[in-house]
């Protein structure tokens, strides 16, 4: 069994761009390429979209009209899904929870939260923002409510325990990478949900790729990410029939732009998010993929990743939260 196995609705029509970052790599010392899956998709979809790709293949499987998803105020993944399922003619409840502390108006009502509006999701909201079991449990009790209404529900759930369908998305773009540049010594990625990070750790495994996969933690700490990953890969094997046990044995976290927390920018992330814009002229979002580029520089530092390596950074996109965090972006620039 392999990804292409489960059912699958296309979103992504065509390999994204992967292309080298010349004034960056001769400031780093490195041979960085980027790959572009901030344009995946629908626009500001990003790496989402090879996630939806997957989990609305099984909706509409199941026959449904409609999905029920959960995640932050600002988060990318509801307002990306709700977009994916209008373009196949399902509805979208999406519930909000409250996981970042000290936010202003922009936060609230900017960013993917005017987009969700715009595309006509339906809003609930959940008020803890670390409860993931908490969040599943209220979105299957909505599901419940629309089925004795007639309709038909499905639920993209957020606890490690359900099966990681999203990270199939990241075992087909593996293939993507190799096919389009060979092989690498080291990819870098953001590290949340798990899904990314465990789809290409399987995924590259599997295609005989040599490339070390580092997760740039952006919600939780190197040792909690680390028991999470192990149980999303376990997931993962178990839909793909892979070896996770091989792939676990790499995992590599890094949560030194983690501080001070999920959705909060701290002085690694403001850094990050100038030296691509002002070197390359690529924009990052302060969540995930300024969080995830930072690894980069600090580990070339350390030695870590060392000089002349082959790096791949995966650009998950994320770029609506951008306006969500405007007046402490403005602050910081």
């Amino acid at each position: 069994m392999n990804a292409e196995s489960h059912p699958r609705i296309v979103l992504v029509a065509n390999p994204t761009p992967l292309y080298g970052l010349p004034r960056l790599s001769s400031d780093l010392g490195i041979r960085l390429s980027i790959k572009r899956d901030d344009v995946a998709g629908a626009p500001f979809a990003g790496n989402k979209s090879r996630q939806l790709e997957f989990h609305l293949g099984a909706a509409a499987a199941a026959g449904a009209d409609t999905i029920l998803i959960s995640g932050a105020v600002q988060s990318n993944f509801v307002r990306a899904a709700a977009a994916a399922a209008n373009s196949v003619g399902m509805k979208t409840v999406v519930q909000l929870e409250d996981r970042v502390p000290d936010t202003d108006e922009n936060y609230r009502t900017s960013g993917n939260v005017l987009l969700l509006r715009i595309l006509g999701a339906e809003i609930i909201r959940f008020p803890a923002g670390e409860d993931e079991r908490g969040a599943d449990d209220s979105l299957r009790q909505a599901a419940d409510r629309l089925t004795k209404q007639g309709h038909r529900p499905y639920v993209i759930p957020l606890a490690p325990e359900n099966p990681p369908v999203g990270a199939l998305g990241y075992v087909r773009a593996s293939e993507e990478v190799l096919q389009q540049a060979g092989d690498f010594d080291f990819v870098v990625a953001p590290s949340g949900s798990g899904m990314t990070h465990a789809g290409l750790l399987i995924g590259l495994n599997q295609a005989g790729s040599s490339a070390r996969v580092v997760g740039s933690c952006v919600r939780r700490s190197a040792e909690l990410q680390s028991q999470r990953l192990g149980r999303v890969m376990c997931g993962l094997a178990g839909l793909i029939g892979g070896n996770a046990r091989s792939s676990a044995s790499s995992i590599w976290l890094w949560d030194g732009a983690l501080k001070p927390g999920y959705g909060r920018i701290g002085r690694a992330t403001v850094e990050a998010m100038g030296l691509m814009a002002r070197r390359e002229g690529i924009m990052l979002d302060p969540v995930y993929t300024a969080k995830a580029f930072a690894a980069i520089p600090a580990l070339v530092r350390s030695g870590e990743i060392p000089a002349g390596s082959r790096v791949l950074f995966i650009h998950t996109g994320g770029l609506a939260a951008l306006f969500g965090y405007q007046a402490e972006i403005e602050r910081m620039f």
